[in-house]
């Protein structure tokens, strides 16, 4: 299958070069009654791909819908660029050019998801989003420091909720989902709600779900513990105060229940280890004015507060004490944005962003003969806060066939972490100020008006949060002591891109090179275990760099039969080590065959992956990856659909061949063979 992915993708640049030779040239973006998806993320405004001078995936609700992914990490395992390792079951944590975990910036409409404990490495962040109430994802790849602030040295995700829209006509439509999967690995049910009128429009919703333990393919079976349960309640309001001015209130609440890590019953001697439990809120409001004034066509403002719970539940076997740990981060965000119209050609995005995360932490030592309570310092230092300010401008210009993207973006932190106790060491009050000033530039030129080449350089940074320099404990494979000395890890991007889109063809290529410097990583403290765990420090110890190319070749074969491709290679290297970056990508991408009238569609898809077996020390020591490096795979998946009136039926079989693999680094292997059934009334 690979192979036959590596043709497509050789055919997807051919057949653009003959096409071309047929097409008179224009600097026009909407190539002859082509249909380009719009794009928000990479700019901060509306977009066409055509015009973009960024590499860039969507995935719209049309697609969510008819593939009914079980998560927001597993809808993005087929998007260009994008790879995804999953550490447990209820987790998922997207690579973007090789990077994840707190080096990639997520979003949820506008708002910083991450917080001042989004940790180093892969996270489950991204799983605390209910995939039922997105309306679209978009990924920015190798780009976003300038545009949203720190963290986004891969890239940023964003996530799109769905949004109610005004009507003349006041009505009110209601669905109900349901859907399960074999083997009891899925119980799933959906309720939403929307009304609409001429100046007020509400959407809501309530999700409700129970997953068995995962089963995996060939040899491995039933993965236990590896099942959870899952709730999530959205609701969101729109009005419009005047013809000129919309208000948008929004609710999101997530709550999961004893959330397995596998791997730490299966390869580390726990009794059990739970994230028990783990709930994400997110209430904003977001204000939007129109007006006449050039150099304030729009003023966009949303104010924000979100609420993280993590409660981790362990036991080892042979321990005498069972231990609860907690974390709590509320942050509170306002983010104001005034969109100009400078000049005929030129218009720009200025604003002003401040978050404030508050940290409360604390672990309990809990005797397992008679429930003798001990307090203990958290992972995180209590009462820990982090202020984030930046001021930004980008600037949009065109000059006939060319079009220009540059910005700055000033940000400064002030980070302040209480006085505390740990074992044998005492650790003074720490305060710290970075800043850091980025800038990016980018260029494109309309070959014709079905054909753009464009290059991009931009600066990246991501200072470091309390997570990098406040973690104290169990953490992986290894235990964690806290660092106070860090300094913010910085990259350069440079990238080449060649877009084709007419009627029937969408194809990219982005050739990239990122150069890395201070990289934060965990160092080992030669000589130290704590519980037979080694002892790790976090330092700026690292430059690397990071290179590679995303391919992808969409092709409409009739109106409705469809085909996709896309294949990621990235290559990383730690120069100061002289060894490979850690948990690299290893090459991968998707191939798609899809048919759709108005009544019902079926896919066949292809996911692969080639064996990755440049390995850092660290990946070596990590008992998560095989001896040698993680074995390459390619899964076979058929999705249908019937649609007859309001009934609405989806079907899916999974894994066909019951193939055996793992995404790498990751600490649970993929689903087996298995199937689901999921059906949607609309009232």
């Amino acid at each position: 299958m690979k192979y036959f992915l590596h043709v497509l993708v050789f055919v997807g640049f051919i057949i653009p070069a003959f096409c071309s030779a047929q097409v008179t040239p224009s600097v026009s973006t909407d190539s002859a009654g082509s249909l380009q998806a719009v794009v928000v993320t990479a700019t901060r405004k509306g977009t066409a791909l055509l015009a973009l001078p960024y590499a860039v995936s969507s995935i719209s609700r049309k697609e969510l819908d008819a593939q009914q992914y079980r998560t927001i990490p597993e809808a993005l395992m087929g998007a260009t660029g994008v790879f995804v390792q999953k550490t447990n079951h209820g987790g998922g944590s997207p690579f973007v050019r090789g990077l994840t975990g707190n080096q990639t910036l997520l979003m949820i409409d506008g708002i910083r998801f991450n917080n001042a404990t989004f940790r180093f490495g892969p996270n489950q962040y991204l799983n605390t989003v209910d995939a039922y109430t997105i309306s679209k994802i978009e990924i920015a790849r190798g780009t976003g420091s300038v545009q949203y602030g720190s963290d986004a040295l891969g890239g940023v995700v964003q996530l799109f909720t769905k949004d109610p829209s005004f009507s003349t006509k006041k009505t009110l439509h209601a669905s109900i989902i349901g859907k399960a999967a074999s083997h009891d690995m899925e119980y799933t049910g959906r309720g939403e709600v929307q009304y609409q009128s001429e100046k007020m429009a509400i959407i809501a919703g309530y999700t409700n779900r129970t997953f068995g333990d995962l089963l995996g393919g060939d040899t491995t079976g039933r993965q236990t513990p590896s099942g959870y349960k899952e709730q999530s309640f959205d609701v969101k309001l729109k009005l419009k105060l005047k013809a000129n001015a919309t208000l948008v209130l929004s609710h999101q609440y997530m709550q999961q229940k004893d959330v397995p890590l596998y791997h730490r019953v299966k390869l580390e001697n726990f009794a059990y280890y739970f994230f028990a439990p783990q709930k994400r809120q997110m209430s904003y409001a977001r204000f939007e004015l129109n007006s006449t004034n050039k150099l304030a066509e729009k003023l966009t403002v949303i104010a924000s507060m979100q609420n993280s719970l993590e409660v981790r539940s362990y036991l080892k076997n042979g321990n005498a004490n069972r231990f609860v740990e907690e974390d709590k981060v509320r942050t509170l965000g306002i983010v104001a944005d005034v969109s100009s119209h400078i000049a005929n050609n030129w218009t720009a995005n200025t604003g002003v962003e401040y978050y404030h995360d508050k940290v409360k932490s604390n672990k309990q030592q809990v005797a397992v003969a008679n429930n003798a309570t001990v307090l203990q310092r958290g992972l995180y230092p209590d009462d820990a806060t982090s202020g984030n300010f930046s001021v930004y401008s980008l600037h949009h210009i065109k000059l006939n066939r060319f079009e220009v993207e540059a910005g700055l973006r000033y940000n400064s932190f002030t980070i302040k972490i209480p006085d505390t106790v740990t074992t044998g060491l005492k650790l003074g009050d720490v305060s710290v100020k970075p800043a850091s000033l980025v800038a990016n530039v980018a260029l494109l030129y309309h070959v014709n008006k079905h054909q753009s080449i464009y290059s991009s350089f931009s600066t990246g940074y991501r200072t470091p949060n309390i997570d990098d320099m406040g973690t104290l404990g169990l953490v992986d494979f290894r235990y964690e002591l806290p660092a106070y000395g860090l300094k913010s890890e910085k990259t350069y991007n440079a990238e080449i891109g060649y877009r084709f889109i007419n009627k029937k063809i969408e194809s990219s290529l982005a050739l990239f090179y990122m150069h890395l410097s201070d990289l934060i990583t965990r160092v080992q403290v030669s000589g130290q275990q704590v519980g037979g765990y080694n002892v790790y420090t976090k330092q700026n110890s690292q430059q690397s760099y990071m290179r590679g190319g995303e391919v992808s070749f969409n092709y409409s074969i009739t109106n409705h039969l469809v085909l996709k491709t896309a294949a990621s290679y990235a290559n990383g290297q730690n120069t100061s080590r002289s060894e490979p970056m850690r948990r690299i990508p290893p090459f991968n991408g998707r191939a798609m065959l899809a048919y759709n009238n108005a009544k019902w569609n079926v896919a066949i898809e292809s996911l692969f992956a080639g064996k990755q077996n440049r390995l850092a020390q660290g990946d070596k020591d990590d008992n998560r990856i095989p001896a040698g490096g993680t074995p390459g795979w390619h899964v076979l998946n058929i999705y249908g659909g019937y649609t007859i009136n309001k009934f609405t039926v989806r079907t899916g079989l999974q894994n066909m061949g019951n193939v055996d693999y793992r995404t790498h680094g990751s600490g649970i292997n993929g689903v087996g063979r298995s199937a689901w059934l999921a059906v949607q009334v609309n009232l």
